[in-house]
């Protein structure tokens, strides 16, 4: 046996005056007495009791000490050797991905709450000289109470393990609940050291797992509970109608038996489709939506058949909004230039013979005809007859074939101009500093170049439009679009919506400056934090919650007014986030609800300065006890 605390021992010198309190005599007060006839008749009667008078004295004193003993060796805390060589390093891994959610379990309203009781009982059956650690598994794995042997602790620790809609990370979780156990410094326990997963098995390989020597697995959950979710939605603009869009919805019947349901679709709360779906066990719906919106907003994708898993009932896609784009034609006539850009609703055109004086802003287009010195702002100009301060122009090229496309840029996206017929363009030195061909002829002159400058961005087409055939080719109502896109300042067509646990790099538009005052990352809850910003880019994530997601200048003050939304920051960009994930849509529990008893240590555990303690609080009261029956003194 050995001391914790070896020098507590010296409170045994309080013996010492203990029994020197029951030594000392108690001097009688002396009384004048009229006789003493009477008192020598009551000390006869009483002296055969002298010797149990003593005898209840010395079993006081016995019991004092025995009292002291008891107290002075429950500080020293002594410890047996089999307790340090039996003590255990366990490690708690609680999934608390989206499927944990469900409520299919009872009593509690969700498997979260089922694990968190079993959780509980494992706690509380900790032995003397055991020490626990609790990781969260969803979305990240997170260490959220680290090795400690103190119960209250870790209760605490476990009830801030809240629920999320992110993904399960129990794999990750339980190679860094092994790092934890690998200490060098607790080598003897390695042994007795081992991690407890508490999970519905929501994640691949959950078996192999489950085999592992090191790992036990407590399971939650039922493998008979069905459940109908969304596992993808997605939005993007049409590449041929510029007010157009596409919507990508996956809905998948994760169950044993046909089920009936409804998937309706709303952008900013109007509605856009509504579908009547049967479908089949384990076969998913998948369709593609063509609608038209110039205006944008949120979509919102729902089904309408409640059931124990609301994340995947609903999803969101953010669908940019589109621009009018005031267009300047300068030309002294091409109908097919007029026709192209009168055929874009996204386009106000105006069609000058002549260059204005003043333009009234936006794009201006030049046919022909381009002045010296081209105006600032974005200038696309088409079969030039001039140079100008940007290039010099040569030689007229007959029958040229493209054999150099930039196929990775967003002017030259979906265009092809190998296949066009194209009689003649001139050929072209551009001597400006910045400039990217997008198409070039067999003789490497430039055919369709973009450059970039202070002033504004210029795109210039030395194809002659009226003796070829690219007026009449799919190509070229494509490549206007594509470059009233670019002029926008648009850098695609597809702003994709992220599935929840991702993590994501994205470009801030022009008008963001993240310099004044920083920017902030808002929940779908009202949760917000600080983001960290990289030039034009920041980086979101891990997203753990299904929604809206904006990111936001943060607030100088509290919110003022009455209401809420009057008072909160209007985003700069917005981010849609789903849960996307049939292993999480996906409730049937490939474990079964298992329990282990015997990793609990049960009431036997206690320490022995516990024990001590308690042996010293009975005897106290055993005295009292005697004392009161007259049976010690």
């Amino acid at each position: 046996m050995n001391l914790l605390h070896p020098l507590a021992l010296a409170w045994l010198g309080l013996a010492i005056p203990i029994v020197i309190f029951y030594i000392l005599k108690i001097r009688m007060r002396r009384v004048p007495v009229s006789t003493t006839l009477f008192w020598r008749q009551i000390f006869e009667e009483k002296q055969p009791r002298s010797i149990w008078q003593k005898l209840r004295h010395l079993l006081s004193l016995l019991v004092q000490l025995a009292f002291l003993l008891l107290v002075v060796f429950a500080l020293s805390e002594p410890i047996f050797r089999w307790e340090i060589r039996e003590a255990r390093r366990l490690v708690l891994v609680v999934d608390n991905s989206a499927s944990m959610k469900a409520a299919d379990v009872s009593p509690g309203p969700s498997r979260l709450e089922k694990a968190r009781d079993q959780a509980l009982a494992l706690i509380d059956g900790l032995r003397f000289r055991d020490e626990m650690a609790i990781i969260a598994a969803g979305t990240q794995p997170t260490v959220r109470c680290g090795m400690t042997g103190h119960q209250g602790t870790l209760r605490e620790m476990l009830k801030e393990i809240a629920p999320s809609d992110g993904p399960t990370r129990v794999k990750e979780a339980v190679e860094l609940a092994r790092r934890l156990l690998a200490d060098p410094g607790e080598a003897e326990t390695q042994g007795r050291s081992s991690v407890v997963v508490l999970t519905d098995g929501g994640f691949e390989d959950s078996g192999k797992l489950a085999e592992s020597g090191d790992v036990k697995i407590i399971g939650v959950g039922s493998n008979k509970m069905g459940n109908v979710g969304i596992t993808r939605f997605q939005v993007r603009r049409s590449l041929v109608d510029p007010i157009g869009y596409q919507i990508l919805a996956e809905v998948v019947n994760a169950s044993e038996a046909t089920v009936q349901t409804r998937l309706e679709i709303d952008l900013d709360g109007k509605a856009v489709d509504v579908v009547p779906l049967t479908l089949e066990p384990g076969k998913p719906y998948r369709k593609v939506f063509e609608k038209t919106s110039a205006d944008g907003g949120r979509l919102v994708g729902r089904i309408d058949r409640p059931d124990a898993l609301p994340a995947d009932n609903m999803a969101w896609a953010i669908l940019p909004r589109r621009d009018i784009q005031p267009v300047t034609l300068v030309t002294e006539g091409n109908l097919f230039l007029e026709k192209v850009f009168e055929a874009n609703p996204l386009v106000r055109l105006a069609v000058s013979k002549t260059a204005p004086a003043r333009l009234p802003g936006g794009i201006t287009v030049f046919h022909k005809t381009v002045p010296a010195r081209l105006p600032p702002g974005p200038v696309l100009v088409i079969e030039p007859t001039t140079s100008t301060d940007l290039w010099t122009i040569g030689e007229v090229q007959q029958n040229p074939i493209v054999t150099k496309q930039d196929k990775d840029s967003p002017l030259m996206a979906h265009v092809r101009l190998d296949n066009v017929l194209m009689p003649e363009a001139r050929q072209l030195k551009i001597t400006a500093p910045k400039v990217q061909v997008l198409a070039s002829s067999l003789t490497n002159d430039p055919l369709y170049a973009a450059i970039d400058r202070p002033d504004g961005k210029v795109l210039v087409l030395s194809v002659d439009l009226e003796k070829g055939d690219l007026p009449l080719q799919t190509a070229f109502p494509i490549m206007v679009a594509n470059a009233l896109g670019w002029f926008a300042g648009t850098k695609g067509e597809l702003r994709e919506s992220l599935s929840t646990g991702s993590v994501a790099e994205l470009e801030l538009p022009a008008t963001a400056e993240p310099g004044k005052g920083g920017l902030a990352l808002r929940a779908p809850d009202g949760r917000t934090r600080t983001l960290p910003v990289d030039g034009n880019k920041v980086t979101v994530g891990p997203l753990d919650e299904c929604g809206i997601w904006s990111i936001v200048r943060p607030q100088a003050g509290p919110p003022t007014g009455d209401s809420k939304a009057k008072d909160e920051p209007k985003p700069i960009l917005e981010v849609a986030c789903n849960l996307a994930s049939r292993a999480e849509s996906d409730l049937r529990s490939p474990l079964a609800t298992t329990s282990h008893a015997s990793l609990a240590g049960g009431f036997g555990g206690w320490p022995i300065w516990v024990i001590l303690a308690a042996a010293a609080l009975v005897l106290a009261a055993l005295e009292w006890f005697l004392y009161q029956r007259r049976w010690i003194s």
